[in-house]
């Protein structure tokens, strides 16, 4: 009976030791395995067995972390007491050596980093005024994940990027950045404006002149249709005259004729330009018998 107990209780002990000899390392994580306190081997992602109550894991976060530099007052190279507030992004390098720093030559680097960072922002914007802190975000930025990775490289981190948060200046100093800025709007405003009213004033001008010089060439039009007109019926009208000279001139003949009173029997169904011409030639023999 005592026997079975005994097997039973032993299979239960390698069972356990057994389970607490097996480790798992997750993809975003790297080990660091210590026996007996000392460091013995890397452990990288997958199952690790481990001498239980003699070896030990340390796991270490290698995906991106962030941390916040919390707001600080700097004095900035004018001597103004601007409030600034930034945030850090880092990861832990995945090799050996990045792992085994960012545990074996700092401790905790979250907190580190926030203080190093801290202090680098004062440094850097200590030797600018607050007109260049506000306007060169973007090279403070990447000055300060310079620096920052710069001084991290020993505790096997690596300083991705930082954000600066807020750049708050003094509360008389930015009542009168909004007055400028809300004059320099208005200036704006202004000049736009007065460029509109320029633009549609101009706008008019090029109208009434493209309707004056519309209404120039349609009377230039105009007077050459008419002009044009008058020397076709011109050309018409000598054309006639002149092949019709002859018959014109006994026209003439016969309207003196009959002013002077002169009676001319001719038969009734004589042509009229015949008729015309008897009595064209009828005044002409009176006339030499005169």
């Amino acid at each position: 009976m005592w026997e079975f107990v005994y097997l039973f209780f032993l299979i239960a002990v390698i069972v356990v030791v057994f389970a607490l000899s097996i480790k798992i390392v997750r993809p975003t994580q790297r080990g660091l395995v210590e026996r007996l306190g000392k460091y013995h081997h890397y452990a990288g992602q997958g199952i690790h067995f481990l001498i239980p109550f003699v070896d030990a894991i340390v796991r270490v976060n290698i995906t991106e972390q962030m941390v916040d530099a919390q707001q600080q007052e700097v004095i900035t190279k004018d001597n103004l007491n601007a409030k600034v507030d930034a945030q850090i992004y880092f990861k832990v390098q995945d090799l050996e050596e990045g792992v085994k720093r960012s545990q074996y030559k700092v401790n905790n680097y979250q907190v580190q980093i926030v203080s190093l960072a801290r202090t680098t922002l004062r440094n850097i914007i200590g030797q600018l005024s607050f007109e260049e802190v506000n306007s060169m975000r973007d090279k403070l930025n990447q000055e300060l994940a310079k620096a920052l990775d710069k001084e991290t490289a020993t505790w096997g981190i690596s300083v991705v990027r930082s954000e600066l948060k807020e750049i708050q200046p003094p509360q008389d100093v930015q009542e009168t950045m909004n007055k400028v800025l809300i004059a320099k709007n208005s200036k704006i405003a202004a000049i736009d404006f007065a460029t509109a009213k320029e633009t549609e004033a101009d706008g008019f001008k090029r109208a009434a002149i493209r309707q004056a010089e519309g209404q120039k060439t349609a009377e230039i039009l105009t007077a050459e249709g008419q002009a044009k007109a008058i020397e076709l019926v011109n050309k018409a009208a000598d054309a006639y005259f002149k092949g019709n000279a002859v018959d014109l001139k006994k026209l003439e003949t016969l309207q003196s004729t009959l002013k002077d009173n002169s009676k001319i029997i001719v038969s009734s169904d004589l042509p009229i330009m015949e008729l015309i011409s008897k009595i064209a030639a009828v005044k002409e023999n009176r006339k030499k018998t005169k």
